[in-house]
C-alpha cells in the first residue's frame, strides 16, 4: 500500500509537468492557424493561469487536484471534472462487459487446451486467440466495423443511441446494447489470447502436481480431479490477471473508443490530444495512471488472500 502511494504520488508530480514541457503554449497551440488577436490569447493565458511561474502553477495544481479541482476544459470551456464524470459510465460499461466476458471465455479456453493438450483443441484454441492478441485493437474495430456495420449494415457505424431517438427505459438499454456490441466484441477478442495463454500455462503447471496423482489413484473421474482440484488452484494467476487487466483496458479503449464514436474517456482522451487541451489531459492521464495502480494493489491484496503462501514469501 505504501508503494501504490508512493506511485500515485510520483505520477502526480510527472503529470504537472509532462504536458508543459510537451506542450509550452497550449492556448497558442489551440488557436494555431485561426485569426485571433493576441490579446484575445493573452487573457486567455492570464484566465487559466498559464502567464504565473511554473512552481505557483504547480503548488496550484496540487491544492485543486486534492479538491478534485482540474480546471476548466480549453474546448467546451466547462470544468474538467464534471466532463470526466459524464463519460465514465459509457467507458465502464463498455470496459466491464468486456473485461467479464474476455476473462470467462478465455479461461474457459485455456482449460480446455490444456486439458487436451496436443490436440487439435488445443491448437485450434490457442492459434485463433493469439491471431486476435497479435492484431492492434483499433485495426481489429475497424475490421469489424467495415464488415458488420459499412459492407453487411447489421450494425451502427458508432455512438451510443440511435440518432435523434427518444426511448426510454428498457427500449433505451437495447438500443445502447445494439451499438455497444462491436466495441465491446473489438476489446472482448483482443483480450481474449491473454487470459487463454495464462490460464493453459498455469492449469499445465498444476497437473503435475502430487496431489492429483493421489486424487486420480483414489479413483476419481477425469472430470472431477479438472474441476474440484486442479482448476481452482490453476485460477489463482487468472484472478490477479483480471484486476490488473481492468485498470489497463480502462486506459487501453482510446482508439476504440474513438474509431466507434464511443463517448466515453477513450473519446474524450482523443479529442483532447487533437485540441490540445492540457486541463483534460492532465486530468485523464492522472486518472488512468491512478486505476491501474489501484487495480495492481487489488491484485495483490487479492493474490495474497486466495494464497496466504504468497506472504510468507
Amino acid at each position: 500500500m505504501l508503494g501504490s502511494v508512493l506511485t500515485l504520488v510520483f505520477v502526480l508530480v510527472f503529470n504537472f509537468f509532462l504536458f508543459r514541457v510537451v506542450q509550452t503554449d497550449p492556448i497558442g497551440s489551440l488557436f494555431r492557424g485561426r485569426n485571433v488577436p493576441q490579446a484575445t490569447i493573452d487573457n486567455l493565458r492570464v484566465a487559466f493561469g498559464l502567464d504565473q511561474p511554473i512552481g505557483t502553477q504547480f503548488l496550484y495544481y496540487l491544492r485543486e487536484t486534492a479538491q478534485l479541482n482540474f480546471g476548466i476544459s480549453y474546448q467546451s470551456r466547462q470544468p474538467v471534472w464534471d466532463e470526466i464524470v459524464r463519460a465514465i459510465p459509457a467507458t465502464l460499461a463498455l470496459v466491464g462487459i468486456s473485461s467479464v466476458l474476455s476473462a470467462v471465455i478465455g479461461t474457459l479456453g485455456g482449460i480446455v487446451a490444456a486439458w487436451r493438450r496436443n490436440t487439435w483443441k488445443d491448437h485450434s484454441i490457442t492459434s485463433s486467440t493469439m491471431v486476435f492478441y497479435s492484431m492492434p485493437d483499433f485495426w481489429l474495430g475497424m475490421i469489424l466495423l467495415v464488415l458488420f456495420a459499412v459492407v453487411l449494415g447489421w450494425f451502427p457505424v458508432g455512438g451510443i443511441t440511435t440518432a435523434g431517438s427518444n426511448e426510454t427505459g428498457l427500449a433505451r438499454l437495447i438500443d445502447q446494447a445494439y451499438h455497444m456490441f462491436l466495441p465491446a466484441l473489438t476489446l472482448t477478442l483482443a483480450y481474449l489470447g491473454e487470459y487463454t495463454l495464462v490460464t493453459r500455462s498455469s492449469l499445465l503447471d498444476v497437473m503435475g502436481e502430487d496431489y492429483l496423482t493421489v486424487a486420480r489413484a483414489k479413483g476419481l473421474r477425469d472430470v472431477r480431479v479438472r474441476n474440484r482440484h486442479a482448476v481452482p488452484n490453476a485460477l489463482l494467476p487468472v484472478v490477479t490477471l483480471t484486476a490488473i487487466n481492468f485498470g489497463f483496458v480502462l486506459s487501453g479503449a482510446i482508439a476504440v473508443e474513438a474509431v466507434f464514436s464511443w463517448p466515453g474517456l477513450g473519446k474524450a482522451t482523443a479529442d483532447a490530444i487533437r485540441g490540445p487541451d492540457l486541463p483534460m489531459l492532465q486530468a485523464l492521464f492522472l486518472l488512468f495512471s491512478a486505476a491501474v495502480i489501484v487495480f495492481n494493489l487489488i491484485a495483490d491484496i487479492t493474490y495474497s488472500w486466495l494464497d496466504p503462501r504468497v506472504e510468507e514469501i
